[in-house]
């Protein structure tokens, strides 16, 4: 009996302490499965690098729960899967004249509320409450007192939606952030700029400086990791994060292949938190994508009870 309880609350520790937690969404031969990575340090002190912090004090970032985001930007295939599952209608830019359209080139050319509605497709596919309201007519709506998973803080997003959009704190803590607290100017825990490539996984590179026809490299081939486990925050694609109480204007965060989205050619850091502030949540940009985030797996004390309340089981049926 000891050994199996240690045993068991070992399985219980390993889990809780993996960085990544992959998840099997769609069904059948439309399954698809995502891996995420786990943010936590809660309570964490906000970016203060940015010149917006230099400047006025401004500090960003700062994420009072743990939480989990995409290792990697949403592929082509998934929403090729959702979409031949529940008929979504999501569409995206032919990418043709900018390297192709191959499974795992990130989704692009989504506007934001069809990355809403393919959310809400992971919610209520799994058994989860829709993170993002629309009506009747597919129009985008906040939720509102008395509504079930209603929060005064984030009227955009539904508390009891698994899934969701990162809000651009979660996403710039995710980018810029790490385990230990410290703050980075640069998206692969540098402070140095990374070097710039077309594809691949190496330390302090990303996908930024390329030549417009060739397209953004595959989501999984994006550049090097954030101190977290994320890919291609530094570039690749321009990403869609959550929107404010504005239901028409949403916000946007990291670059593109093609420079960093912006006028001049350097990759995205503390000093540019946001690609737009003010961004129309139907454009459908080819150089636009996204990633998603969840909530987090059950804590360890949970998987500890859990663990223990199994043998305390096994020991009455012995007894």
């Amino acid at each position: 009996m000891i050994k199996k309880a240690i045993l068991l609350m070992c399985f219980a520790a390993v889990c809780v302490n993996a960085q990544t937690i992959t998840q099997t969404l769609g069904t059948g031969a439309n399954a698809f499965s995502i891996e995420f990575v786990t943010i936590g340090n809660p309570g964490n002190a906000g970016d203060t690098l940015g010149p917006l912090g230099v400047q006025y004090g401004f500090a960003f970032g700062a994420v009072n729960y743990t939480y989990n985001i995409g290792k990697y930007e949403v592929s082509r295939e998934m929403i090729d899967k959702a979409n031949l599952s529940e008929e979504l209608e999501v569409t995206m830019y032919d990418m043709t004249r900018h390297g192709g359209n191959g499974s795992n080139r990130p989704a692009t050319g989504i506007s934001w509320y069809e990355a809403a509605k393919f959310v809400n497709y992971l919610n209520v596919s799994s058994g989860n409450a829709a993170a993002y309201k629309f009506d009747s007519n597919g129009i985008f709506q906040l939720w509102v007192q008395g509504e079930a998973g209603y929060n005064e803080n984030n009227q955009s997003r539904n508390s009891l939606a698994k899934y969701f959009l990162p809000s651009s704190a979660e996403w710039h803590k995710a980018a810029f952030g790490s385990p230990s607290g410290d703050w980075y100017k640069y998206p692969t825990g540098s402070n140095s700029a990374p070097i710039p490539v077309a594809s691949g996984t190496d330390a302090n590179t990303a996908v930024y400086l390329q030549n417009n026809d060739a397209g953004p490299a595959d989501a999984t081939n994006a550049g090097g990791l954030s101190l977290w486990g994320t890919m291609g925050q530094a570039g690749n694609v321009i990403e869609w994060t959550e929107t404010g109480p504005d239901m028409e204007r949403v916000t946007t965060a990291g670059g593109a292949w093609y420079g960093r989205g912006t006028v001049d050619d350097f990759p995205v850091d503390t000093s540019y938190i946001f690609d737009g502030l003010n961004q129309r949540a139907d454009d459908q940009n080819p150089y636009y994508g996204f990633r998603i985030a969840m909530v987090p797996e059950p804590s360890a004390l949970s998987l500890l009870a859990i663990g223990l309340g199994g043998l305390v089981m096994m020991r009455r049926r012995r007894l």
